[in-house]
């Protein structure tokens, strides 16, 4: 049977005339931080401070003689496998080179048999390795001023308009030897369907046979479900299929539509010597859903579409983009995926978007998304540049998305292919055509090769060619009204209202940004007198004109504060939620016409001021409890008419029974006493939604500033107001605040209860000023005079009265 052995340990980095300690999986910002050589590039602003490592030339070494050789003789082959090198390297054994690689997202096997001595990884620079491809192909456009399309590693290293430049090198995933005789298995690929109630598997299986292997009659056997099905193979040369079929097979749906059942699947290689004797070789294991997922592109009134469907089910995606959870890769750890993908399901996501300026991230990832019920649209590795289709990089290309498509495919969450990150729109819509002159951009990539190897290798998913696409060359690629969007033009220059101006068909991109939580702030820019143009504070915005955008969004519906960073901070994280649930509100409202929306984006890589729900310290932001909300299987919202036309109340039903909604309409005065009131009583169908105009005599007059219009229902509540909040007469906040202590509860949990004595507007309790630890279950919530609010508050270090009342915040008169 093959022998694993993992060489994590005994690594160290040559820096200088120095040996220090290093991890594998590791990289050299890292190791250098624990030898205490280089400040912490995340805080304050140490970032320009470290920008000389990712220039240099690093080299990884350890001893092979310090591996456990015991059996060695027993083998015929030893491996030597690098799951992820970053990125330009050259390996050897004592000096004789075994093999140079140039791509940080594929693995890399080097056959070490009988060597034995000093193994070095010597890495180039990302810099010098992309300036040697760029010789060779010519420039190319870029939205970004460094050279990340000339190298294949991870994009945002070099920087993006929320992360640090720092350009990493190392050995980043695991690396081990691998020993084995006769034959292993290279490669198993899984073809998961399911027909009529019966899931099928075919299993498509390479194997590569050592040169004394050559002759031997192999075979390969897979079972199911421990048993459910089973089926045995021959090899033929180097290759096998197998088909099994399970009845009755329980299917895998998406969250909120069904449960997760996964199935192990697990395939042996055994040696047949005739008669009863099997000799086991190699093994492999996975575990597998069974699905069906299809893309419906037709074409309709309203332009054509892009509607996944999941076993046969139409569904509404509420999706989030994700960028890598931290720009050091290696630092995720499988608990921390598995954090803050609960947290993303946790917030009623049913649908995450790998982003092309990534990774692909490690399997602990989407082995978290098949468990929760999380869909993943994987997009392949290109992202905001023209990229050469020349050699050496058309070759590094189709290696690893074959790789990355065998690794990934065996997992039902994944559920769509995509070509790239706004490529095609560059290439049409930002002068990238005149500039290239008939050079090579990545079309090639995206509308050929991409499709063909994932219609070779995994036919049971669909691929789409980018992302905003619409399809084809005969509508612009980011026509809202065919395939997927992405609408910036509203956070760039306008005001999120407008965000109701027009119905995709599939919003893969939108967001507003706002700063992280206080607690972040604090711990990484420590000391620092905070304003929104302080140092700390401007060097952690890396969005063009980021400050300003945020100070235009915050004014067209608020008096902009001067001189109080508190409110500064509290108005723009209200702003940000309410940005993003108009846009949720109104497209879900539009349901089946529009098919998805998809957040940009949950996470960040470091502390910094982004469009993201959960900031770079893990910490929430009002937005994802705002997403909580927007994106839960019921959602009651009041979208403004068209013209004169009074609002419209829109049910939206996206669970699996009916919802017979109560629903309760009060025009209120802004004191809060009543102009007219009305209860309806309304059925949304399942996976539905239900629009009508609110009765006139209960809509406030148009552009009112005295009035405003409230429906609730369950515990539900939408609130309309006909003008901005600067113009509305709001009145003096007032309310009381009490703390409570829960019985049973332990230290560091309360229960604040507020009572209203006004109308009390996006009322927000930032939990975070009460201890860096300190979670509050509720984020921005409106109550109406003499209503009361329960909010729970765990791991706070301060539970007084006056604390907590100097952490709640809500909106003010002008």
């Amino acid at each position: 049977m093959k022998e694993v052995v993992p060489l994590a340990e005994g690594w160290s980095l040559r820096h200088r005339e120095n040996l220090l300690p290093a991890q594998a999986p590791g990289c050299v910002h890292t190791d250098l931080l624990a030898a205490g050589l280089i400040p912490d590039p995340f805080l304050g602003v140490n970032e320009p401070d470290v920008a000389w490592v990712g220039r240099r030339a690093w080299t990884y070494v350890r001893d092979l003689l310090a591996t456990d050789t015991a059996g060695v003789d027993e083998y015929e082959r030893t491996d030597l496998v690098f799951d992820g090198l970053d990125t330009a390297a050259t390996i050897t054994v004592d000096g004789r080179e075994l093999g140079r690689t140039r791509n940080m997202h594929r693995r890399h096997r080097f056959d070490v048999t009988g060597h034995h001595g000093l193994l070095a990884v010597e890495f180039a620079s990302a810099y010098d390795e992309a300036a040697s491809v760029r010789a060779l192909t010519g420039e190319r456009p870029n939205v970004y001023p460094e050279p990340f399309q000339y190298i294949r590693k991870m994009a945002c290293s070099f920087g993006w308009d929320w992360g640090p430049t720092l350009v990493t090198a190392g050995i980043w995933r695991p690396v081990r030897l691998e020993r084995w005789s006769t034959a292993r298995l290279a490669d198993v690929r899984p073809l998961v369907t399911v027909h009529g109630g019966t899931g099928r598997v075919e299993v498509r299986v390479e194997v590569e046979r050592t040169v004394q292997g050559t002759a031997s009659s192999l075979a390969v056997r897979a079972t199911v479900g421990g048993g459910l099905a089973e089926a045995r193979g021959v090899v033929e040369g180097t290759h096998a299929v197998l088909t099994l079929e399970v009845p009755d097979v329980s299917p895998w749906w998406p969250r909120g539509y069904g449960e997760q059942p996964l199935y192990d699947l697990e395939i042996a290689l055994i040696e047949d010597g005739g008669g009863s004797e099997e000799r086991p070789l190699d093994a492999w294991h996975r575990r597998v859903g069974f699905r069906t997922v299809e893309l419906d592109r037709s074409a309709d009134e309203h332009g054509s579409g892009f509607t996944l469907v999941v076993n046969g089910e139409r569904i509404f995606a509420r999706g989030v983009n994700w960028i890598p959870d931290d720009v050091f890769p290696s630092r995720i750890t499988p608990e921390r995926y598995r954090t803050r993908l609960r947290q993303t399901a946790d917030a009623g996501v049913d649908l995450v978007r790998i982003w092309g300026g990534g990774i692909y991230e490690d399997d602990a990832f989407y082995d978290a998304c098949d468990e929760l019920g999380l869909m993943v649209w994987q997009d392949f590795l290109f992202a905001c540049a023209a990229y050469p289709e020349e050699q050496p990089l058309r070759g590094e290309v189709e290696a690893e998305a074959r790789d990355n498509v065998v690794r990934l495919m065996p997992h039902p969450s994944l559920v769509l292919w995509n070509g790239n990150n706004e490529n095609l729109w560059g290439f049409r819509d930002w002068d990238w055509e005149p500039e290239l002159r008939g050079d090579s951009w990545g079309g090639g990539y995206y509308l050929d090769l991409l499709p063909r190897i994932v219609a070779e290798l995994d036919p049971t998913r669909p691929y789409t060619a980018g992302s905003p696409w619409s399809g084809s060359w005969d509508h612009h690629p980011n026509d809202p009204a065919h395939g997927t969007y992405h609408s910036w033009e509203v956070w760039n220059r306008r005001d999120y209202a407008e965000y109701r101006d027009s119905v995709p068909r599939f919003v893969s991109e939108f967001g507003w940004q706002a700063p992280p939580a206080m607690a972040t702030l604090r711990r990484a820019l420590p000391g620092e007198r905070l304003a929104p143009d302080s140092p700390g504070m401007l060097h952690h915005q890396k969005a063009e004109d980021g400050n300003g955008k945020l100070n235009r969004g915050v004014a067209r519906h608020f008096v902009l504060p001067e001189d109080d960073f508190d409110r500064w901070h509290y108005l723009t994280q209200v702003v940000q939620a309410r940005a993003i649930a108009t846009g949720i509100e109104h497209w879900r409202s539009h349901w089946p016409v529009c098919a998805g929306t998809v957040v940009w984006q949950i996470n960040d890589c470091w502390p910094v001021s982004s469009w993201s729900a959960i900031d770079g310290d893990g910490r929430l932001k009002p937005l994802y409890h705002e997403l909580r909300r927007v994106y839960a299987d019921r959602l009651l919202t009041l979208q403004p008419g068209e013209g004169d036309d009074g609002p419209v109340l829109a049910v939206v039903n996206q669970s699996a029974e009916p919802w017979q909604a109560r629903v309760r309409l009060r025009r209120l005065r802004a004191d809060g006493t009543g102009v007219a009131e009305d209860v309806l009583h309304v059925t949304a169908p399942a996976r539905s939604v239900h629009r009508q105009p609110v009765p006139r005599d209960l809509a406030p007059a148009p552009r009112s500033a005295k009035e405003f219009l409230v429906a609730d229902s369950e515990d539900l509540r939408s609130v309309h107001l006909s003008v901005t909040d600067r113009e509305f007469a709001y009145p003096l906040p007032d309310y009381d605040v009490a703390v409570e202590s829960p019985m049973g509860a332990g230290a560091g949990t309360v229960e604040v209860v507020v009572t209203a004595r006004t109308l009390v507007r996006d009322l927000l309790l930032q939990a975070d000023r009460l201890g860096p630890d300190a979670v509050c279950d509720t984020g921005l919530r409106t109550l109406l005079p003499g209503e009361q609010l329960r909010l729970r508050v765990t791991g706070a270090a301060e539970t007084g009265a006056n604390a907590v009342r100097a952490a709640l915040f809500c909106v003010e008169p002008a």
